[in-house]
This record gives structure tokens, C-alpha cells and sequence, in this order.
């Protein structure tokens, strides 16, 4: 017997929750600068549907960083502002909802 989702009448195997929490996001970008003038990348405005945990692990995968996932934010060691939000795209979030800040450098 196929279980139906009493919130969408759809068949429990078609639903897919966080799909549909991927799209109503806005994700924003930037560069934080830190101690001893190291750079991370934060990627915040996850909502709490999506597991941001296995997205910290794939993204670490495909940059070879380090970081963590805390406080509905993705921290990663480096600046990796440049592919970032290809990356997020290929892991299902729409390219419109990704923002890139860029850090603008002091002279």
C-alpha cells in the first residue's frame, strides 16, 4: 500500500520536503576576514528543512577544506567565493537564490 502525504495528497515516495525548502531560500555568500588574517567563506540563510551538515560535507569534498556547520551557517577555511555557487547548483539550490558578496580589500 502507497502512503499518502496528508499535506500535499501526493504519494509519500514523490514529496520531497527539502526540494521544496532548497527553493524558497535566500542564500547569501561572503568572505570573513579572521584571526591572523585568514579568510573563511560563510554561507548562511539556510532554513532549518535543509541538512546543512551534508551539504558542509560536500562542499569540504569538493574544495578540500576544512570547515563546519554551525548555527545554520556553512563555514569553510578559504576563499572559495569563485565556485561556490556553482557547487550549491549542482546540489540542487536555483542559481537565483544564491548571492555572492564579494570582499572588498583595504588599501
Amino acid at each position: 500500500m502507497v502512503d499518502i502525504d496528508s499535506i500535499t495528497g501526493l504519494p509519500k515516495d514523490l514529496v520531497s520536503f527539502e526540494d521544496i525548502a532548497r527553493e524558497q531560500q535566500r542564500i547569501t555568500v561572503k568572505v570573513e576576514k579572521r584571526k591572523f588574517g585568514k579568510k573563511y567563506t560563510v554561507i548562511q540563510g539556510f532554513k532549518s528543512d535543509v541538512n546543512i551538515t551534508n551539504i558542509c560535507k560536500n562542499l569540504k569534498t569538493k574544495f578540500a577544506c576544512g570547515g563546519t556547520a554551525k548555527s545554520q551557517q556553512v563555514e569553510l577555511q578559504g576563499d572559495h567565493t569563485a565556485r561556490v555557487k556553482a557547487a550549491l547548483v549542482d546540489l540542487g539550490f536555483p542559481e537565483e537564490t544564491v548571492e555572492v558578496k564579494k570582499l572588498h580589500q583595504k588599501r
